[in-house]
């Protein structure tokens, strides 16, 4: 079982899968990395790297009562994001993992992620079958948008 340790010495429990763009998908509050198994088979097969963990005190990662709040969540992916040396990687949260994202790019992030358009949309393109600035489209419906706000993955 692939685990890391991080700050504090929590075993954190990581997978990994594939080679290519790394994208790193960060899970809901109470599940674990499982219910990411679809996702990550869906961009394994499109030549991505895909990895994903179990937050600390879910899944198969430290059963610890101290450390929920999301600068200990941050550090946690951090152990991962080094521990596997990924750099250019998109990083995708849902929920608790969307907060979890976006305190890991604020404390640790910008040297290691694609940040900005061009990794949404790339990722956009795969998970949508179209190019990110017609993704809003797909619906039927046309939404008129500002100029430059184009949907893109979190």
């Amino acid at each position: 079982m692939p685990t890391i340790t991080s700050t504090g010495g929590i075993e954190i429990f990581y997978r990994e899968w594939g080679t290519g763009q790394p994208i790193v998908f960060s899970h809901r509050w109470p599940l674990s990395s499982d219910d990411w198994d679809t996702p990550l088979m869906f961009f394994v097969t499109r030549g991505f790297r895909v990895v994903a963990h179990d937050r600390r005190g879910h899944g198969r990662s430290a059963q610890v009562a101290d450390g929920h709040d999301m600068d200990h969540y941050a550090d946690d992916l951090n152990a991962v994001v080094q521990h596997l040396d990924l750099r250019d990687a998109v990083h995708v949260g849902h929920s608790t993992g969307g907060g979890e994202v976006a305190r890991f790019l604020a404390r640790h992030g910008q040297d290691r992620a694609a940040v900005g358009q061009a990794a949404a949309e790339r990722v956009t393109e795969d998970l949508c079958g179209l190019p990110a600035r017609h993704a809003h489209h797909r619906g039927g419906h046309h939404q008129r948008r500002p100029a430059g706000v184009h949907q893109g993955v979190s």
